[in-house]
Formats: C-alpha cells, structure tokens, sequence
C-alpha cells in the first residue's frame, strides 16, 4: 500500500505524519515542540537550527514507529511540507547556517518601518496601507515577509555583507526546509510554492512571479529569492537518513492546506483553522477577488505547473490560542489549556466581560498595529473564569469580524463554517462561534486536516500519482448549531465592537520614570488585580465625590 507523509511545521511544534494513500488514515507520527524567543517586547523569533533538527527528529523517529508497526518505510512514495507562513529565514549559500534567527509572523519589530514607508508613499484614496494590494493583494504590514527581509538587510551586519558577496539565501520556513533536505549546500533545491510565495508581498498575484515593482519598493534583490512554483510537483529528493532519495512533491503553505485537507476545494466554501493564531480562508475558484473590506488575497493552491490557480480572501487573526497561552505563562489563570473549558462551564448567566488580545494590534479586517489590548467590564465581583471566557468569545467575534467582510466583498453569506485545529476540541468554544455568527460550525472527525492536505498535494504530484484527488469527497463530522437568538447575538457583538474602538482609541500609557511603553504582556496576576484595585478605588472616589 502506497503511503505519503506530511511535515507538518507550525508556531509550536512540527510534526511527520504518515497517511495511508488508499483511504487517508494516518498511521504514525512524532511531535517535538519548538520554542518562541522574544529578545524585546514586540519581537518574536525562532531558531532555523531547532526547526531543522525537529524535522530530522520527527523523520526519523516516525520511521522507527512505522517499523514497530511491521510497515515497510520504502512505502512511503513521496512527502509534503505544510509550514507557518510568513516566518522569514536567511541563510549562507556557502556554509548553509542560518545569518540570524528566523523572525516570526507574529513580530512587530518593523512597525516603525512600516509608518516610515506610509509616511512616503502617496496614494490617491488617502488609504496609504492598499497601495500594493492591486500587484500583492496584501496590505502593507508588520505581519508579511518583505518587511522583515528588509529590517534583517538594513540592521543585521552578517547579511548585508552576505548579500555583497553573493551567499545571501531568502525563503519562509518552506524554502528553508526544501534546500537542507534536498542537499543545502551541496545543490539543496531553492523552492517555495505559490502559496508561501503569496505571502511575501514580493509575488505579482496574477502573475504568480517575483514583481520587478514591488522589488523594487522594497530593495530586494532578485537574486536571493527562491524559484517559485506550483503546490504539487517533485522539488527534489530527501538526500539524508532512511528516508534518502523519497520525493519531496507537496508544498503549501499551512493555513491554504488546511483549505484543502477540509475538502473546502470549490467557489464559496470557507475553513476556518484555530491555533496560536486563527485564519479563515474562503475559496474564490480561479477568479481573484479584490477585498474592500479589509481582507486579502492569497494564492489557495496551485496542483501542478500546468493547473490554473485557484484563489482565496481570507481574514487573519492574530491571536488565538496565544491569549490561552497568555493566560496559563502570564498571569496563571491557567494550571493547563485544557482546563478553560470546564473552569468557563462554571459560570452562571451571561458574561459582561468583553477582551480584545491585540498583542500584536489587530489583523483583519481592521489591519491597526496600534490597536491596543483591552478588557472592558471588570468589576470588584469579576472572576478569573470570567474573564477566561471572555478570552474564548474573542476569538469568536473576530471570526465574525470577518465574515461580515466577506459578505460585503463577495455578497455571499456562509450558510456554515468548516473548522479545524487544536483549538477546535474546545467543545465550548465551537459553540460559542455557532452562537455568535449564527450559522453551524462544522468539525471534522479527523483532527489532521493540515497535514492531509498537503499529503494530498504531495500524493497526487506529477510522477507521483498516488492519492486519488477527488473534489466531491464527503469528511466525516460534527455540527454545532446556533443556539441562542438573533437579538442575544447582536448584542453581544456590539458590547465588542464597542470594545474594539476603545482598542483602537486608547493610547499607549508610559512609564513617567523611563518614558519607556508599559509591556502589557508581562503584567502578572498580582499585577492585574491591584491594577484593577486602583481602577475601583477611583471609581469609587468619583461616585462618591470624595
């Protein structure tokens, strides 16, 4: 039996994934998390080593499972690589080491950069941040690859003189794999597909190359970049350990093989995948869709150099499970994630509290890096498992967010929502989103939907051909429907709009010591309680006239 495997490299941990080409059963896999690194507040790292090494690990260490299994590792016919996107690595042509850490999606370190460039740019609507969303489909933001290339030329001496001497290497964390596991330095592939080329802002959205003008806006030499193409076609072969001389013929970026591992592989149908961030992708067929409503475009797949490509709007959320995170690390509200759900069950009647986690600002559809974290609605009776729930509607109202922008750009309303990722075995969390968009949330039985798809990419890729890639496939479910009414949900969503522009009014407090911006993120438990002490006592003060 033919079998297909899957790296699957995400913002916490990667993993390798064995499917069954038949019937798309996995048979093994191996996990290893990997860590965040934050040198200053704003920025996010990773190590391009670890990452590596995590890959080679997982490689190995599932081959190992399948022989315990009594199943043959020459079986596997081909591997797919579905990753973070946007995380940007660079890296030496002649030693193959990376110059500096990978900067995370999540990194804001070039905001500045940002408002420099939109201070400098003219637009004719005033809307300075669209201005090459007609040639990328993406505003200019902190979030997308070509910033954090030209932050790490400008500021990193290693790579500036890697670039004057010819050794500079770019890619997303795709490319970075592809080149080591095809052989690095000794003629590594230097790939990436339309999908993590997409989100750049250095790729032409129609033409699917490298654009002279946006290169050109940026100073990005051509030369450095990766070759890009199609989501499914051989890019080169495992040159290393049990596994040497398998094709690497699947490649996508992961969010777009959540997309098809949903089987959302038709015009109109939408996934939405809940991790550390949380992205819904509405396929839009072969027709590119320009947002006016703050979401962007972005290449779906593409399933072989002769296949026409299909597109998406989608809207990304910042942070997701990263507020659960921060409520475990930060201010221990938290002994486990899991234990969200049975602490929110707890509470009695409705919850006031209403949080806006914009860490890292606010993605779509409102793209603000200024946008501040909030929660409105404390009171001397509030209760951490409050404002735990608080946490988890949030990530429901900036679905909605979006859809209501999809149903302006498209003139469509969803009738349902896939949904997938870790996040999605939060029963109460599914109901909540049925409850506040008011359609059904529909969950796939098989949690692995990112890594199927691009098994499915990889297993179906010219010379390969082993998945049978069928678009009417039906995927095992559940369906959780709305439950309270249509009056209760719009009022609960206008306490968040609400939230929202006090989100985006607010301004930065700062230290009268060091003039240096309060880190919000650090704030500890006792920090947050007498915070919120001091709030009370001045409300009393003012009620009482005192």
């Amino acid at each position: 039996m033919p079998l297909v495997g899957a790296i699957d490299e995400g913002t916490s941990s990667v993993r390798f994934l064995v499917f069954a080409a038949e019937n798309a059963e996995v048979l093994t896999y191996h996990q290893i998390p990997i860590k965040l690194i934050y040198p200053k507040e704003g920025w996010v790292e990773q190590d391009p080593i670890e990452i590596l090494e995590a890959v080679r690990e997982c490689l190995s260490q599932t081959v190992v499972n399948l022989q315990q299994l009594t199943i043959d590792p020459s079986d596997i016919v081909a591997i797919g690589i579905a990753n973070q996107r946007e995380t940007t690595v660079v890296w030496s042509s002649i030693t193959g080491e990376p110059l500096y850490n990978a900067i995370s999606w999540m990194d804001m370190r070039t905001a500045d950069l940002v408002d420099d460039i939109l201070s400098n740019t003219i637009n004719s609507n005033n809307n300075n941040e669209i201005y090459l969303k007609e040639l990328s489909g993406l505003p200019i933001s902190p979030y997308f690859s070509a910033l954090k290339l030209k932050w790490l030329i400008d500021n990193v001496d290693n790579v500036k003189k890697a670039m004057l001497n010819g050794s500079l290497m770019f890619g997303t964390i795709d490319s970075w794999l592809i080149w080591n596991l095809t052989g690095g330095i000794n003629g590594g592939a230097h790939s990436t597909d339309v999908t993590n080329a997409s989100r750049t802002m250095l790729m032409n959205i129609s033409t699917l190359q490298w654009d002279p003008t946006l290169l050109l806006f940026f100073d990005i030499p051509y030369d450095i970049l990766p070759q890009i193409r199609s989501s499914s076609e051989i890019y080169g072969h495992i040159q290393e350990g049990l596994l040497k001389g398998v094709p690497i013929s699947g490649c996508l970026g992961d969010q777009q093989s959540a997309l098809i591992g949903e089987m959302c592989l038709q015009r109109g149908q939408a996934k939405s995948t809940y991790g550390t961030g949380c992205f819904l992708l509405y396929n839009t067929g072969e027709t590119i869709v320009k947002s006016n409503n703050g979401l962007i475009t972005t290449v779906a797949y593409q399933m072989g150099p002769k296949s026409r490509p299909v597109y998406a709007l989608e809207g990304s959320i910042a942070i997701a499970g990263g507020v659960l995170d921060w409520l475990k690390d930060n201010l221990n509200m938290l002994d486990e994630i899991k234990d969200c759900e049975k602490i929110v069950e707890q509470i009695p009647g409705d919850n006031r509290i209403i949080f806006v986690p914009a860490f890292a600002g606010l993605y779509a559809p409102y793209w603000r890096k200024d946008a501040t974290s909030i929660i409105c609605g404390i009171t001397e009776d509030t209760k951490k498992s409050q404002i735990i729930k608080a946490a988890l509607q949030s990530v429901c109202f900036q679905i909605r967010d979006i859809l209501e922008a999809m149903e302006k750009d498209t003139g469509l309303t969803l009738t349902k929502l896939l949904a997938d990722g870790a996040m999605t075995n939060n029963q109460l969390l599914m109901q909540m989103q049925a409850d506040i968009c008011g359609i059904p949330i529909v969950r796939p039985l098989m949690s692995e939907t990112t890594a199927l798809g691009v098994a499915m990419a990889a297993g179906s890729a010219e010379g390969i051909k082993k998945w049978d890639f069928k678009i009417d496939t039906t995927v095992p479910s559940d369906t959780f429907l709305p439950s309270i009414s249509d009056n209760d949900r719009d009022i609960l969503y206008s306490k968040w709009k609400k939230a929202v522009d006090k989100s985006l009014e607010y301004q930065q407090v700062t230290n009268t010591n060091d003039n240096s911006p309060i880190n919000y993120q650090n704030v500890t438990s006792a920090g947050l309680f007498a915070i919120s002490t001091v709030m009370l006592l001045i409300l009393a003060k003012h009620r009482l006239n005192i």
